[in-house]
């Protein structure tokens, strides 16, 4: 006869083998989720440019734009939350790649499902339009929504809005 603690160890490492093998069954039902759960962004795109200053060495812009998007399809059963954010892209002779978040939303699983279309019209940035090296005159700047996926279990892993579908302006050669 076995005793009960060999009796205890066969039971809790059956237990964890078990636990292991349908992790490992989890991680792989998610291959291939990043490209198949993609948002639909219907609309990105500037509604007005409210400002453009130098603000204490640095050019400052704040602007109001539109964001109508679709979260639903990026929701299945290992996501948690989405962190959404609005993103300006833009170059200057000392940095060729500068993006700075204006705006930005955490969606959370539980919440219902209406609340995961974003369809709102004249949304004030959170963030301004910040360049450090007064270098936002007259740059071309590329508004693109991005998106964290927040599993439940597995890798994190980040999403954007197709870069030719992105919207675009250009900031004025002076300051207002």
């Amino acid at each position: 006869m076995h005793t009960v603690w060999v009796r205890l160890n066969a039971v809790v490492f059956f237990g964890l083998s078990a636990l292991l093998g349908f992790s490992v069954l989890a991680a792989i039902s998610k291959i291939g989720h990043s490209s198949r759960h993609v948002p639909h962004v219907h609309k990105l795109k500037l509604k007005r440019l409210k400002s453009l200053k130098s603000h204490g060495g640095v050019d400052r812009a704040l602007l109001n734009f539109d964001l109508h998007v679709d979260l639903n399809p990026a929701f299945h059963w290992n996501i948690k939350q989405l962190f959404v954010y609005v993103v300006a892209s833009y170059e200057t002779d000392r940095n060729p790649n500068n993006q700075i978040v204006l705006w930005d939303k955490i969606v959370e699983a539980t919440d219902p499902p209406k609340s995961k279309i974003i369809k709102q019209d004249s949304i004030f940035v959170k963030y301004a339009l910040v360049d450090q090296a007064a270098d936002l005159r007259g740059r071309d700047v590329k508004l693109q929504v991005l998106w964290d996926h927040m599993p439940l279990t597995g890798l994190l892993y980040m999403g954007s809005q197709d870069k030719s579908t992105c919207s675009s302006f250009t900031l004025p050669y002076d300051y207002r």
